[in-house]
């Protein structure tokens, strides 16, 4: 039994973790246009750091929960900070592209063991009205991470090197790798399924034919903002041509219309069915797309306000819609949770990579996928909707 001054340690820990990602991705998107610059290499090779990392991250979300509820959270947490903290280091000491996205990819396998294991510490320690109100509090530090980290990133670059972010980074890791050491385990009891057998899970998961069209359908939605976060910086650095910190602010205000629709959603669920919110989103993604195609080319602002619009419209639909596809399974929920999430940042790399081509007009680009993927979702949904998909 924890008690109450461990608690207070506790919840600002699990708050850190959690931001781990975020601040991985999003401090270094200030300065990817000076490194194509300074190696000499086309935005498609420098993009690698964002999408090796988004797919190395997603695919040890699927090896991390098992693994914790095996052998417990903290041998693992402490392994795989221990290696970001490490593999942080490296990144601050690469001198190519090729050094640094091979860096990336360790630094993300260490990075998602704080992500997934923090969420199930948050279940072992609390429970009830007490799990829903640190849930909330860690929502809302996931929201602020993407603000601040690349205003943090912007200004490292103006009065340091773009290699300091990267100390900063490994510095987060060891102030989370000291709050862990502090610790105890919070699992009570560990489970003794061997590992096998619950990596079996995910292949039932796959043969779930409602599972996996939700699982499709949620994930495409997201990759418009997933392509925004590769191509942001060249759009306004090298398209518009604002300052890295300048870019750092429009970024920042991208990240708060999540937040925003994320807290509309939390208002909006009292007095309106789940499949309107879901509806409204997805609606959204596409007259943001249309925006952007008309008037995204006139000015920072005029593509700014449109993707805003997108990301509102994500942050509206992207709550329900995980409740939606965990509600198509009946058992393997922790399993099937990593599996979606694992999609989303599959094919939000498939996004980062198709954006990070060698495109003349990249605006129209990002236009073309929010219209393309909100017009599929939302009509995927519809047909959803008639053949009666199981919703709030």
């Amino acid at each position: 039994m924890h008690k109450p001054d461990e608690l207070e340690q506790i919840v600002p820990l699990l708050a850190l973790l959690t931001a781990f990602p975020a601040f991985s991705t999003d401090m270094i998107l200030p300065a990817i246009p000076f490194l194509a610059v300074t190696w000499d290499k086309p935005l498609a090779v420098v993009n690698l750091i964002l999408i090796c990392f988004f797919v190395t991250y997603g695919f040890f979300l699927l090896i991390y929960g098992p693994i914790s509820d095996r052998y417990g959270r903290r041998r693992p947490l402490i392994a795989g900070i221990s290696l970001y903290i490490f593999a942080s280091m490296l990144c601050a000491l690469a001198n190519s592209a090729s050094m640094l996205i091979a860096f990336r990819i360790l630094q993300a396998a260490g990075a998602a063991a704080s992500a997934s294991l923090s969420m199930a510490m948050t279940k072992d320690i609390f429970s009830g009205k007490e799990r829903e109100r640190i849930l909330a509090y860690i929502a809302v530090i996931m929201a602020l991470a993407p603000m601040f980290a690349p205003i943090m990133g912007g200004w490292v670059l103006v009065y340091l090197s773009w290699h300091w972010i990267f100390f900063a980074q490994g510095m987060m890791g060891v102030i989370g790798l000291l709050g862990v050491l502090r610790t105890p385990e919070t699992l009570k009891e560990a489970s003794e399924t061997p590992l096998s057998r619950v990596m079996h899970s995910y292949g039932k998961l796959l043969l779930n034919k409602k599972y996996v069209i939700m699982v499709l359908v949620m994930s495409i939605s997201l990759l418009p903002l997933y392509s925004f976060i590769a191509g942001s910086s060249a759009v306004y650095i090298n398209g518009f041509g604002l300052s890295e910190q300048n870019f750092s602010y429009l970024f920042a205000f991208n990240a708060l219309a999540l937040m925003a629709g994320s807290m509309s959603c939390l208002k909006l669920t009292e007095r309106t069915k789940s499949k309107y919110l879901i509806t409204a989103g997805f609606a959204g993604i596409v007259l943001g797309g249309i925006l952007i195609l008309t008037i995204g080319q006139h000015g920072p602002w005029s593509f700014a306000i449109p993707m805003a619009m997108i990301t509102y419209s994500i942050g509206i639909s992207r709550p329900p819609s995980n409740h939606l596809v965990l509600e198509q399974v009946r058992r393997d929920a922790g399993s099937a949770s990593s599996l979606l999430i694992f999609t989303y940042f599959t094919l939000g790399a498939a996004g980062m990579w198709l954006v990070s081509q060698n495109w003349l007009e990249r605006i129209q680009i990002l236009g073309t996928i929010a219209l393309i993927c909100g017009v599929l979702v939302l009509g995927a949904w519809l047909v959803l909707q008639k053949k009666g998909i199981k919703s709030a």
